[in-house]
């Protein structure tokens, strides 16, 4: 993300400019936390903030302390327990039993701690995005029933608590599908945060690549998808035919070391009871052991947990595993600490592993021992598990705003737990690696912290412009950000880009919007006077109704364009005095006009409105999503926004 070069943390990162996030207060929404995480120790920490109202609630756990760098820890079971019945009373803590909230708290906010690894893995000092804040944990998550494990009514009550305790940033790696705000407990319990001055960031979600599949899509969340980094875990599958293919691994066990073992395809193993397809995708129950003793087993990706398949593959005497992805996961591979040797590799690569298996008479292969490397190229792209838009709910919003690194993310974990988190793991890690837009949210909310103690007057709206309007969508290799599948992606997956907190720092000009401004947004959606009042706890009329592509947003979103529509938007320079030129890239078969062309601002705070018209070239164009860019620039600055359109005919 460019807050760090060669290890070494340059004057200018945002990171010192922001005395890392020193004193902002960030809290999460999740599993709840492990309090004796090294990434929670309080040393070189003042005493904890005067605001702070919080408490740390042990409830039945006495050995669960708070300090200054945990300042708070509260737990919500309220609703689970009405839907579900009592939990087992021990469980009454904050403690994570799971290890996401741990992951995440520590990703946003934890504290620097040298020689982190996952079984010497990625070796460094681990730190969150805001090594010096404050944080505090808020567990409204709890053992999974009917696939129920976050209830309503105590996401409710923690965002509540959050609100008086005094939090400054809420990380919220949570959400369902995308249904109509006043539904949602996210939307609403972020809404009333941010009407309170928290700014509140949620993940996207992981139903990707399927479009329309992104969630927590109001327009006061920032909403962050996951892409991967230029840090990879390599271990190379050698097959009998000297061809070789890079895949990645945490494993610790080791093969020997150039000893060759018979491959097979996993359904060529199947229990006498199992289907080929469970048996390919090495499914519990699935695999004869009399068939794969001592074999290497091709296991295709999908359906069941990636760590799963390897343990399936062990408990029937497997002496490794090639995890190889499907056409839907593509390029993305994610490093797990599988618990034999094992490698995932990609699709193609995997092709062509299946189809040496098909054509040799007696295979053979080998697995290479894992290790780190930096540098690696192209980074970012697209995970294939990011949800993505177009916004099911107000199609004129672009959704997702923003992403950041969510693939193989190396956090604080439970000791609760073993790094896969299944059953079976009896191993213990103080730090793990976890992938999911519930990875990348936690990043951004850790720069939000950065700029929350930079920028305190800001609003959360102009906090999300400036990291909005400064990301960047091309990567490490100057080239066009893509997806999984190495395919140019758009502002349906990444929003306005990767996020650039250098650059975050100082945006130059924002779109600024208010508790109003999303209110009047509720009632452009129709909402009716009951509905609206879930959100604003009093009745609120509605005034001169306004169109959805007029709210303030950092991106342009025309989801219905008949013949031309005209787009107004309002900036705020946060800069010093500048004159900003429009610049139009302008998506295929369509003209966009600026007017005017030119803003001259003469002040901090200053407020000028522009107004883009958008036509279609001829009748029928752009029968389907099109994208350009509007920029506007004083030549230091350059504030970037999407412009996303798609005519009817």
């Amino acid at each position: 993300m460019g807050l760090e070069h060669n290890d070494r943390i340059h004057d200018e990162s945002l990171w010192k400019k922001a005395r890392f996030g020193e004193d902002t207060i960030i809290a999460n929404l999740d599993t709840g936390v492990w309090p004796e995480s090294p990434s929670f120790h309080d040393d070189e920490l003042g005493p904890i903030p005067a605001k702070w109202k919080g408490i740390c609630q042990n409830g039945e756990d006495a050995t669960f302390h708070c300090n200054r760098k945990l300042i708070g820890a509260r737990y919500f079971n309220k609703g689970y327990a009405a839907a579900v019945g009592s939990l087992n009373s021990t469980l009454n803590s904050p403690r994570d039993n799971e290890g996401h909230g741990t992951h995440t708290l520590s990703t946003a906010g934890g504290n620097f701690v040298a020689g982190a690894s996952v079984f010497g893995f990625g070796n460094g000092t681990a730190k969150g995005g805001s090594p010096k804040a404050r944080v505090a944990a808020y567990k409204v998550c709890w053992p999974p029933v009917d696939g129920n494990e976050c209830f309503d009514s105590d996401i409710l009550a923690a965002f509540d608590m959050a609100i008086h305790d005094g939090v400054d940033v809420l990380s919220v790696s949570l959400g369902g599908d995308p249904i109509t705000y006043f539904n949602d407990s996210v939307a609403i319990g972020s809404f009333h945060a941010v009407k309170h001055g928290i700014t509140v960031i949620c993940s996207a979600g992981n139903s990707g690549p399927a479009p329309g599949s992104v969630s927590n899509v109001a327009p006061w969340q920032i909403t962050v998808g996951a892409s991967t980094m230029d840090r990879q875990f390599p271990s190379y599958v050698v097959l009998g035919n000297n061809k070789t293919f890079r895949g990645e691994s945490l494993s610790q066990k080791a093969m020997t070391k150039g000893k060759f073992y018979p491959i097979v395809d996993a359904k060529t193993v199947k229990a006498a009871n199992a289907s080929s397809k469970d048996a390919a995708l090495c499914k519990p129950g699935t695999l004869d052991p009399k068939k794969a003793k001592g074999k290497i087993l091709v296991c295709l990706r999908g359906d069941n947990a990636r760590v799963d398949k390897g343990q399936q593959s062990a408990l029937a005497g497997a002496v490794g595993m090639v995890l190889a992805n499907n056409d839907l996961s593509g390029n993305e591979i994610i490093a797990d600490p599988h618990v034999l040797p094992a490698s995932q590799i990609n699709y193609t690569n995997g092709l062509a592993v299946y189809d040496y298996i098909a054509s040799t008479r007696s295979p053979v292969a080998y697995i290479t021992y894992p290790t780190t490397q930096l540098d690696t190229k192209p980074a970012p792209f697209m995970a294939a598990f990011s949800s993505k838009g177009p916004n099911t709910v107000t199609p004129e919003l672009l959704k997702p705003d923003i992403t950041a690194p969510g693939v193989s993310i190396i956090a604080a974990y439970t000791e609760a737990q073993g790094p896969t988190n299944q059953p079976f793991d009896t191993r213990r890690v103080l730090f793990n690696s976890e992938s999911g837009t519930s990875m990348s949210c936690p990043h951004v909310a850790g720069i939000v912290g950065l700029l929350r103690t930079l920028h305190p007057d800001w609003s959360p709206a102009a906090i999300k412009s400036a990291i909005m309007t400064s990301a960047r969508s091309r990567d490490n290799a100057h080239e066009p950000v893509t997806n999984a599948s190495y395919v140019k992606a758009t502002a349906f997956s990444y929003g306005a880009g990767h996020i650039r907190p250098n650059r975050a720092m100082d945006p130059g000009l924002v779109y600024d919007l208010t508790y109003q401004d999303y209110l009047r947004f509720l009632c452009a959606q129709g909402y009716n006077e009951s509905e609206i009042q879930v959100f604003t706890e009093s009745p609120f009329k509605c005034p001169k109704p306004m169109s959805l592509v007029d709210l303030n947003y950092p991106s342009i979103t025309v989801p219905n364009l008949k013949g031309s529509v005209t787009v107004t938007r309002t900036v705020k320079n946060v800069g010093e005095p500048a004159t900003y030129n429009a610049r139009i890239y302008s998506p295929p078969g369509l003209t966009v006009k600026v007017l005017p062309e030119t803003l001259n601002f003469t002040k901090v705070g200053q407020e000028m409105t522009f107004k883009l018209t958008i036509e279609a070239r001829k009748k029928g164009a752009a029968q389907d999503y099109v994208f350009g860019r509007l920029i506007w620039s004083d030549g230091k600055h350059y504030v970037r926004s999407p412009i996303v359109v798609k005519a009817s005919s």
